[in-house]
């Protein structure tokens, strides 16, 4: 069983791009986007045992974290503590990468350009961390593995709406099997898709497998608080 901190397309809408320039080459955002899938292709060489092993060391699992239990000493890859950071760089199958790295390819770059290459990271991993402590502490007994980005590039869509409301994103719109492409401002989009989240929670246990909803409210929600001390004084 598996939480799989998902970027999830409920909204119906896909973003693929946006219209809004950066100042600087976005080093940090490509590569977060590098690490994980190069990460997720380790992940397919390794046999079902060992690929087991690295999702229950490596993921985050609210009673182990808590203290509430005690993996194996051979799953114990990393102090119980990490694994809110660890959790960050693993993925359960293609769709869950692509989907996340498709939102962190659109918005990430232009969160980096406001608060610098080494604000940006410590900014996205600390928004990572919260958004999985968020989703463990209704549920602090849970035993189940989450993994995923997308507590902290929740954390980045929460930014970037303060910083870029009024971008054009370009969203694809699937109406039956044709896909309409269509420009809209950037806080539609990540309104529509931070109110399907909110809703998703109502009908989720956060302590069962499936879509951790909770992560991506607690992610965004500290992306909005934290994007103040992290940006830049000076940023464009």
């Amino acid at each position: 069983m598996l939480v799989r901190s998902r970027m999830a397309n409920e909204t119906r809408m896909i973003p693929i791009s946006d219209q809004n320039p950066t100042h600087r080459f976005p080093l940090v955002t490509w590569l977060l986007l590098l690490s994980c899938s190069g990460i997720f292709l380790w992940q397919l060489t390794l046999d079902q045992a060992a690929l087991g092993r690295l999702i229950f060391g490596l993921g985050f699992i609210p009673a182990v974290t808590f203290g509430q239990a005690v993996l194996p000493p051979d799953a114990q890859l990393v102090p119980a503590w990490l694994t809110p950071l660890t959790s960050q760089f693993l993925h359960g199958g293609w769709l869950h990468l692509i989907s996340n790295m498709l939102y962190l390819w659109v918005f990430a770059d232009n969160v980096e350009d406001a608060m610098g290459r080494v604000r940006f990271l410590a900014f996205y991993l600390t928004c990572g961390v919260i958004a999985a402590l968020v989703h463990g502490v209704p549920a602090p007994d849970s035993q189940i593995p989450m993994i995923g980005a997308s507590g902290a590039i929740s954390g980045v869509l929460g930014a970037y709406l303060l910083l870029h409301p009024r971008a054009r994103v370009t969203v694809i719109v699937p109406i039956g099997i044709i896909l309409y492409p269509v420009r809209i401002p950037a806080a539609v989009v990540l309104l529509a898709w931070f109110g399907m989240q909110l809703l998703q929670t109502v009908f989720t246990d956060p302590g069962e497998p499936g879509v951790a909803f909770l992560a991506h409210v607690g992610g965004f929600v500290a992306g909005m608080l934290l994007l103040f001390p992290f940006r830049r004084r000076a940023s464009p």
